[in-house]
């Protein structure tokens, strides 16, 4: 991919659109901040692992998946991350399933470098196995949906796409995936566009927004805007209980180019917040805080 195709040329014409170049500044600002905390001096494993707990426990709220009890879903989730709660213990529980693929998916990009994005088919086909392959026929799992199959998940932005328009947006995504490994792209702007095509499209029977979550937070690593995987974007959705993203998915629904500005716009600050959320997790590393 060259720096002159029209998807990359899209990408540059989304940067003209008010506020969302400054928009973009202040994210990498935010970022390159993080970057630099004392706390990540020969700790960023350590502060990445952690920011993938806390990214799938708010991903896991974003899909509904809050398990009741006293202790909360980070909780949960870093006692599974870290083998103290078996992956069964409640596998009876259907919001128990949802949240432990979720964990899944999250803790899986760790492993998803530039050489994986190139096969963008698989990481996507990858992500929804982990999220999914306790809540779906193994004929479902990882492949996208068929002419006939429906899918009932985010129906506030209206009917899921048929067959023909899913592969052509599923198309979209996976040329945007690609071209993060060639640098010539807009990281922020990939991540976001990536992430609302894939829950717009919804080319999955189930499951498609914990993947969308897990592509944005990928994509974000690799592209180099926050190298360190320490930021967590998932928390920078989920403020406010997820209003401001489900509203904003529904202004980039409508195709209209106000409605992608709104996007954009909510991805540029979720990324501030999750840059912030992750100075939280570096100073918790720093003084020897996490639980």
């Amino acid at each position: 991919m060259t720096s002159t195709t029209p998807t990359t040329q899209a990408l540059a014409q989304l940067l003209e659109l008010p506020g969302v170049a400054e928009g973009v500044d202040a994210a990498r600002d935010a970022c390159t901040q993080l970057r630099w905390h004392e706390g990540l001096r020969r700790r960023i494993p350590e502060a990445a692992a952690e920011s993938r707990v806390r990214g799938a426990a708010a991903s896991a709220l974003l899909e509904g998946a809050e398990p009741a009890g006293s202790q909360g879903s980070v909780g949960l989730v870093r006692d599974l991350a870290r083998g103290a709660l078996p992956w069964d213990a409640r596998a009876h529980d259907p919001v128990w399933r949802v949240l432990t693929g979720t964990v899944r998916a999250t803790m899986a990009t760790e492993h998803l470098g530039a050489s994986y994005l190139r096969s963008p088919a698989q990481v996507t086909a990858a992500l929804h196995t982990a999220a999914t392959s306790e809540l779906l026929p193994v004929s479902q799992v990882g492949r996208p949906r068929l002419a006939g199959q429906d899918c009932r998940e985010w129906t506030d932005l209206g009917p899921a796409p048929d067959a023909q328009e899913l592969r052509a947006r599923l198309a979209l995504v996976h040329e945007l995936i690609a071209a993060v490994s060639s640098g010539r792209a807009p990281t922020l702007l990939v991540a976001a566009v990536v992430h609302a095509e894939m829950i717009v499209a919804r080319p999955f029977v189930l499951g498609n927004g914990v993947v969308a979550r897990a592509l944005e937070r990928t994509v974000l690593r690799v592209g180099g805007l926050e190298p360190t995987g320490v930021a967590v974007p998932e928390v920078g959705h989920a403020d406010r209980a997820g209003t401001d993203y489900r509203g904003a998915l529904g202004a980039y629904a409508t195709g209209e180019r106000e409605g992608v500005r709104l996007w954009l716009l909510h991805c540029a600050e979720a990324v501030q917040r999750a840059a912030a959320e992750g100075v939280l997790v570096a100073d918790a590393v720093r003084a020897g805080r996490l639980s």
